[in-house]
């Protein structure tokens, strides 16, 4: 029997409908919520993406500019072509036409131009304006043509290895152009048209053009004129001494600013020698960032300022040189064999007598030399700003015996690189104040905002205004034994020579390759620029600093001075220059008798009695009191 129908039950009844459908509204008022709300942005772009094509517009890089404000890396527009196959009406008119003007091969064109599975193929990057406008101009259905830039260097190879080059997608690779990559970049725009389901222009629809940003202007401490002097130079010296390589850096010591570096042989930016990964690598290297080497006698500045400075020794301090001292058991030889004698402080220093710096490294002991030698700097980078910079070798304390100390008094069995001993060496000249070397002067927005840059001197000291002060007049008596601005006629430049015997991959010596390294000062009582050469694997007959570096200082330092319009401190400085005499086959006696006479003095390579060979060669023109070599 059917029960009676109660007014219980159709209220449950009512009440499931209601639940049900609040529940269904309840869902859905999460769902829109989820979609409008959570994913909203994330769909819209997705809806956007399907009815819309677009094509990038690559932002220009920022300029990078010298610290006269010349432009030494630049932007220019090209254009990138694109083909949408669903659009093209005639593809083989077509495929003629891109691979006339493009110079490609009209097969690969013309399969490009037919593909239809994609929504756009590209068909070249980076062509120039011309084959663009003669492209634009067929008015061709489906062609199009988006913006892009390329970077170019109005010096060609000046500053190769400091601005680095770019990738062809725009991207930093090397030197400043990697460093501060994210400076320079800038931000991408883009160009929206509307498009209907299988990809065609949609015909009188909206386009979206979003503009690129530029990315910001770098302007460097470099100085492009100075730069210019510096690596001209550099190239005669390859010429001149048949060198490896040969690097050359210039900074001011007071602040650190880099005013000049480079490395030869190097390469055009403009075009780079991307077939020959080889090439690239060595010649994109910063080597006076990224190698180390064995400094020698230049790294007597150091040894000399420690010894100054905790008063082992003073310009009254006499040494004896008999061509050797024997410390730990060992025979370690002077660089003349002969001996240079008794001698004050300066005079060997200026004679380079690896005895005394051999003395003075023993007298301060491993603990008080170690104590300023990583004061100065050494094994640890400088925080140069640049990519890829070494630390540098110096042994471990704990394991130097006083054989290891008498030869890193004299710059060997250390090893430095270019960058970290001319951060020492201002320390020292400038009045014994550290400093951090740097590239970026200054940074600009595309808005025109101005940032400044300088690294913080947070006060560290190295050496007393005092010893620096001496050392300085050390440098200055090196380069000038002739006389007061005989260095470079009527100027006050200091400096010192090094050279130094380089090392096998077995580790030992590798016979016949050398160093020579020349440091420079200007001016010499109170520094304002220092300059470094260092030729790697001289092999022209000399290898000695003083004949194979210090030269090509003169004509550094010469250019430096017509550029800043300097005035010589001494109008009545003349050097007087000789013409060399042959003194080959002559005894070693005849020959010192015959340089007396004209004023020049020398220094003696061999242990013989009779002269084998003489550099400069017979008949060079040279300055009397010049250095030259007697091979016997």
């Amino acid at each position: 029997m059917q029960k009676p129908y109660s007014l219980f039950s159709f209220r449950k009844r009512i009440l499931a409908v209601v639940l049900v459908i609040s529940f269904i509204f309840c869902s859905l008022v999460v769902r829109l919520f989820v979609i409008q709300i959570i994913n909203g942005k994330e769909l819209q772009f997705r809806a956007t993406d399907q009815w819309t094509r677009d094509l990038a517009i690559v932002a220009p890089r920022g300029d990078i500019l010298d610290s006269t404000g010349s432009a030494l890396a630049v932007s220019y527009t090209t254009y990138n072509v694109y083909v949408r196959a669903r659009e093209v009406s005639s593809p083989t008119t077509l495929a003629t036409v891109l691979a006339h003007e493009l110079e490609l091969d009209f097969d690969d064109v013309y399969k490009k131009v037919t593909k239809k599975g994609v929504s756009e193929v590209l068909i070249k990057m980076g062509i120039s304006g011309e084959q663009a406008e003669n492209i634009y101009h067929h008015k061709f259905l489906g062609v199009y043509l988006a913006e892009n830039v390329a970077r170019y260097y109005p010096y060609g190879n000046l500053l190769t290895q400091v601005l680095g080059f770019t990738s062809i997608d725009n991207v930093g690779q090397t030197g400043i152009e990697a460093y501060y990559d994210e400076k320079l970049k800038g931000v991408d725009g883009f160009s929206y048209v509307q498009s209907d389901l299988q990809g065609k222009e949609i015909g009188g629809s909206l386009r979206y053009y979003i503009p690129a940003t530029k990315g910001n202007d770098l302007t460097l401490t470099i100085n492009s004129k100075i730069q210019l002097v510096l690596e001209q130079t550099l190239e005669k010296i390859m010429v001149e001494q048949k060198a490896k390589n040969v690097t050359g850096l210039m900074i001011k010591p007071k602040s650190g600013e880099m005013v000049a570096l480079s490395t030869k042989p190097s390469f055009d930016l403009n075009e780079v020698p991307r077939d020959d990964l080889e090439k690239l690598f060595d010649e994109s290297k910063i080597k006076g960032v990224t190698d180390v080497y064995e400094p020698g006698s230049t790294f007597k500045i150091l040894t000399v300022a420690a010894a100054l400075e905790e008063g082992v020794t003073n310009f009254n301090d006499k040494f004896y040189c008999p061509g050797f001292r024997v410390v730990d058991g060992v025979r370690i030889k002077c660089w003349r064999t002969i001996g240079h004698g008794s001698q004050t402080l300066m005079e060997a220093f200026g004679n380079s007598c690896n005895c005394c710096f051999m003395d003075l490294a023993l007298r301060l002991g491993k603990d008080k030399f170690y104590s300023y030698l990583e004061n100065f700097g050494l094994g640890q980078k400088t925080g140069i700003t640049i990519a890829g910079e070494a630390k540098g070798i110096l042994m471990d304390k704990s394991l130097v015996k006083n054989v290891d100390l008498a030869r890193i008094g004299f710059g060997h069995a250390v090893a430095v690189t270019p960058i970290q001993l001319m951060s020492a060496v201002s320390s020292i000249i400038n009045g014994g104040n550290k400093i951090n070397p740097y590239f970026l002067a200054s940074e600009t927005d595309a808005y025109g905002n101005v940032v400044s840059f300088a690294p913080e001197n947070k006060g560290a000291r190295t050496v007393s205004e005092n010893t620096s002060s001496l050392v300085n007049q050390l440098l200055e008596y090196a380069e000038n034994k002739t006389g007061k601005y005989t260095f470079v006629e009527g100027y006050n430049v200091g400096g010192k020579t090094g050279t130094a015997q380089k090392y096998a991959e077995g580790g030992g010596i590798a016979q016949g390759k050398y160093i020579s390294s020349f440091v420079g000062t200007y001016p010499a009582d109170d520094p304002e620029y220092l300059l470094l050469l260092m030729v790697d694997e001289p092999s022209a007959g000399a290898y000695y600093g003083s004949i194979v570096a210090a030269p090509y200082g003169k004509e550094v330092f010469s250019g430096l001075f017509e550029y800043l319009g300097e005035k010589k401190q001494d109008e009545s400085v003349k050097v007087e220059m000789v013409s060399m005499p042959n003194l080959v086959g002559l005894s070693l006696a005849d020959a010192i008798t015959e340089l007396k006479k004209l004023g020049l003095s020398f220094e003696i390579d061999g242990g013989g009695d009779f002269i084998v060979n003489q550099l400069p060669p017979v008949g060079t023109e040279i300055a009397k009191g010049s250095e030259i070599i007697l091979i016997t």
